[in-house]
């Protein structure tokens, strides 16, 4: 029976960002409603997370950041940087959102599900390995990644968050184990994710952008993943996929200007799932901020993962898009040169 492990929380609405911050609470209220409404809350296995030790952080983030990040939101202080908004209890809450991640992989090891969903907060991509930044103090996926890695597994990380997961990449960017692949909108926060960025030292070609222009549709992210991503994650042999999914790519998000939809989100799912061997995915929530659009793709994302097709609304074509694809296209034929 195909089941999907499901680490919604009520603690994660403890991470106070302050009235009017794009990333609060009600997005994990509208993932579950987007579950019910489409009848599949019955049909997930719902966990519950448990906090990253030391040591599992520690993999990616140096002892003095975690230690700095915990006196901080200790100390009652709010404001990271202009964007990054915590509370008192923010970093017990990173450290379980991380902890979340570990937990599913070693989960979907011993067989008990199909996949994994985690609606974690706050979210991860942007957090580097010694700065937060971007709504973001750890970033949950690369825990998992280095985790993975450690016991000797191959992994691709694949990003269709709106924004560039600026931390993700330079977390692994010399690492041959992990394949990071983004779309993203450029420009855009943070502002990197050039298709020119591929990596570098022994982890050269193991990083791969897809930069999107403003309105792209889901049939050029649709033709990048066949000739671009799929190749690349057969090529790099992986074992895992971690998938970033920022819904802010949908075509309501207020943040974004990209032209996905949910049945979008669905179909790119689905089709990634195919890429690596069963019982081996695990989807991490990162942007998505409106709610009706992080409902519908959450729905939408968890149905593909279940092996359903879902599409509250049609996948999009026709905006634009083919350049960047063609662009991507190009940088990857350079490196057998």
């Amino acid at each position: 029976m195909v089941t999907v492990l499901f680490y919604a929380d009520d603690r994660f609405a403890g991470h106070d960002t302050g009235p009017y911050h794009p990333e609060r609470p009600e997005r994990l209220v509208a993932v579950r409603a987007g579950l019910d409404e489409y009848g599949l809350s019955d049909a997930v296995r719902w966990v519950e997370p448990r906090p990253a030790t030391d040591d599992e952080l520690h993999r990616v983030h140096p002892a003095a950041f975690v230690e700095g990040i915990e006196r901080f939101c200790g100390s009652g202080r709010v404001h990271l940087d202009d964007d990054t908004i915590v509370c008192p209890v923010s970093a017990d809450l990173a450290r379980l959102a991380s902890g979340s991640g570990i937990d599913a992989v070693e989960r979907l090891r011993a067989g008990e599900a199909s996949a994994a969903f985690l609606p974690v907060r706050p979210p991860g991509h942007h957090a580097t390995a010694t700065r937060a930044m971007g709504f973001c103090l750890y970033n949950h996926v690369a825990v998992a990644a280095a985790h993975l890695v450690a016991a000797g597994e191959r992994v691709a990380i694949v990003d269709v968050d709106a924004h560039h997961g600026n931390g993700t990449q330079d977390i692994f960017a010399e690492s041959p184990e992990v394949l990071y692949v983004s779309w993203h909108q450029s420009p855009m926060y943070p502002g990197s994710g050039a298709v020119t960025e591929i990596g570098d030292g022994p982890g050269r070609w193991t990083t791969l952008n897809l930069p999107m222009p403003a309105g792209a549709t889901g049939d050029h992210y649709r033709r990048g993943l066949d000739e671009v991503v799929a190749p690349a994650i057969a090529e790099h042999r992986a074992d895992w996929l971690l998938i970033s999914a920022g819904f802010d790519a949908h075509r309501r998000d207020p943040l974004t200007d990209l032209g996905l939809t949910s049945g979008d989100f669905a179909d790119i799912t689905a089709e990634l799932c195919e890429l690596v061997p069963s019982q081996r995915v695990a989807v991490f929530l990162e942007g998505g901020y409106d709610l009706e659009a992080v409902s519908d793709s959450s729905a939408a994302t968890v149905a593909a993962l279940l092996g359903e097709r879902l599409h509250p609304e049609p996948p999009s074509s026709g905006g634009p898009g083919a350049e960047s694809v063609a662009a991507a296209l190009t940088v990857r034929s350079q490196r057998d040169a």
